[in-house]
């Protein structure tokens, strides 16, 4: 193809924005996993887009926060990271944010991921969220305007990962930033997840959904078995079994639940995702190991995949 283009956008923001939610709805296809609880995404995950000659890649990053141990640091690391030689960053804030409108009140992430923004002298796009949950329209002038007074964003796009309103106008703009290069991706790849990390994540995603308070937060899952094979009908099939790792004892009795119903109730959903994702039958199996304090534990944080490097 002539006149090959690529853009690379790096997307920010704090936790709970829908930063993952919005690549999906971009991609129009599941790359990344979702959940109403902070610092679902852990890594950088890349999602990609094709139209004609020009490829947008995203870096979708974790959520910005003050880490509390070693898992924490690596996913603001790979924040810096993702802010790194890219072409535009597609800062994402709530429509109607639960804190004044004022540098004295906003929260202290939003403004340092401003700041960093600032400093490296990027150009960035204002992606406005959920504007779905809006009541009155106009409320959106004043999150405008607050955002404006700290920095000079090229655009300001309002859009709703929800419905997907605003989301064309989103990808037009950004693809103002492509420039002659070639592509980095195959057309019709939409990802940069190996297949098995698919697989680990839709089963923690279940987890978050189904779990609470600190349980979720302390929860890895590692891939023993993957692999596809024929029945003796001739159809394929995946069979797949991993170990979720936990941090207490405590903490291994709640995810199985009493008789193993939670366990259960886990692998029914993860594997109803697993088999829509690949588009065929998956045979899962699942285990809970205690392994503690291993968010604190480099060693685990890299066999789990989520040191970024």
């Amino acid at each position: 193809m002539e006149n090959m283009k690529s853009a690379f956008v790096a997307i920010v923001g704090r936790p709970n924005v829908g930063k993952s939610s919005l690549l999906n709805k971009i991609l129009g296809q599941k790359v990344a996993i979702v959940s109403n609880k902070p610092q679902t995404t852990r890594t950088r995950i890349m999602g990609v887009k094709t139209i004609e000659e020009t490829q947008l890649v995203y870096i979708d990053t974790p959520g910005f926060h003050k880490p509390k141990n070693k898992l924490g640091e690596k996913m603001m690391d790979s924040v810096s990271q993702g802010l790194s030689d890219v072409d535009v960053v597609m800062l994402v804030v709530e429509a109607s944010p639960k804190f004044k409108l004022d540098p004295e009140n906003m929260p202290k992430a939003e403004l340092q991921l401003i700041e960093e923004i600032k400093n490296r002298r990027l150009k960035a796009i204002l992606c406005i969220n959920k504007i779905d949950l809006l009541t009155d329209k106009s409320d959106l002038l004043e999150v405008i305007s607050a955002y404006k007074g700290l920095y000079e964003f090229e655009s300001v796009i309002p859009v709703s990962a929800q419905s997907g309103d605003g989301v064309e106008a989103l990808v037009t703009e950004q693809l103002r930033y492509a420039k002659e290069s070639p592509h980095f991706f195959s057309d019709d790849e939409v990802t940069d997840q190996a297949d098995s990390v698919m697989v680990c994540e839709l089963i923690r995603e279940k987890m978050l959904h189904l779990l609470d308070k600190e349980v979720p937060h302390g929860i890895a899952v590692g891939l023993e078995r993957f692999f596809e094979r024929d029945t003796v009908n001739g159809e394929p099939i995946i069979e797949a079994e991993a170990i979720i790792y936990c941090e207490r004892d405590s903490h291994k009795g709640i995810i199985i639940g009493k008789g193993g119903a939670v366990l259960k109730k886990i692998g029914t959903l993860a594997r109803a995702d697993i088999e829509e994702f690949f588009g065929v039958k998956c045979n899962l199996k699942l285990w809970v190991k205690v392994k503690e304090d291993w968010r604190n534990r480099d060693g685990l944080i890299r066999s789990f995949g989520l040191d970024n490097k």
